[in-house]
């Protein structure tokens, strides 16, 4: 399987800012890991790409973006975080069947839901964070992280995020970010206007050619360049001293509950379904660090 990659590419000496990427690979395993339904995997696919260019954005080694969907639809809260290269999503439920919608599509607008909240956490690092939100306008999610952009951040954005299934199997998966930057001429965005039905079924174009031809072919005329490449991954932070730091932050109280119970803790990760089981001995190690 090709690997997953992120391109940043540069249109017209500068005036535009363009990432385009595939995420085949890793919107599969996110399906394995969920068990996902092909809409869910369509949602959470496109949900960790959109996470994916945003997080590229960040300057810090060390930041990260938290993109979360709390629409009406039946999948409920969806999640994605991201840094520069690595993803984890979950969803509150990740096996909703629906049927297809008039234009043989998937129906991820009604899996997400059209009315809710879109909400945008970006991890500064030390301690510092910017939190942004917008209503959902479509619950399609491309068409939500393009009104975010505008208006959030001031900055019109176009949008493309494509996952194409196949039952269990994801075929294709990946996105497109265009960005005229200020000053950009106005022949230049109408051109890109007239390109734009180019990009709207992104992942089925990705079965005919790799993200380089795409590039060539989408923005022909226009100077494309790459400036970076960036392999992705889907991969989960958690680990078990993340877990002795969550018990810890519960308080002497709540551990003492547990350690009364008998019975130990297990937790378990919502991104990558790890289970992390603690003895009654280990719990009374954890309480007798903590301050609260």
């Amino acid at each position: 399987m090709v690997q997953d990659e992120l391109l940043q590419i540069d249109l017209c000496h500068g005036q535009v800012r363009v990432m385009l990427c595939e995420t085949t690979a890793l919107v599969q395993r996110a399906a394995d890991i969920h068990g996902a339904s092909p809409v869910c995997t369509a949602a959470l696919g496109r949900l960790m790409t959109g996470t994916l260019m945003m997080g590229m954005m960040m300057k810090g080694e060390d930041e990260s973006v938290t993109v979360s969907f709390k629409g009406d639809g039946p999948m409920g809260t969806l999640i994605a975080v991201a840094d520069h290269q690595h993803v984890r999503c979950c969803a509150d439920n990740a096996r909703v069947e629906l049927p297809l919608r008039a234009d043989g599509k998937l129906d991820v607008g009604t899996a997400v839901g059209h009315a809710g909240r879109m909400n945008v956490i970006k991890d500064l690092g030390m301690g510092k964070q910017y939190v942004g939100q917008c209503e959902i306008v479509s619950g399609e999610i491309a068409m939500d992280f393009a009104n975010y952009f505008t208006v959030s951040e001031q900055q019109p954005s176009l949008v493309a995020l494509g996952v194409l299934v196949n039952g269990d199997a994801v075929l294709k998966a990946g996105g497109l970010l265009i960005q005229p930057l200020p000053g950009c001429p106005d022949e230049i965005i109408d051109q890109l206007e007239l390109r734009s039905p180019m990009f709207a079924d992104i992942s089925r174009e990705m079965t005919f050619a790799g993200i380089d031809q795409l590039c060539e072919d989408w923005f022909r005329g226009m100077e494309p360049r790459v400036l970076e490449r960036t392999p992705l991954d889907y991969r989960c932070t958690c680990s078990r001293e993340r877990m002795e730091r969550a018990l810890i932050s519960l308080g002497r109280k709540e551990l003492r509950g547990l350690i009364e119970e008998g019975q130990g803790a297990e937790l378990g990760c919502h991104f990558c379904h790890s289970q992390y089981f603690f003895t009654t001995e280990e719990l009374e190690k954890l309480e007798a660090q903590s301050t609260t």
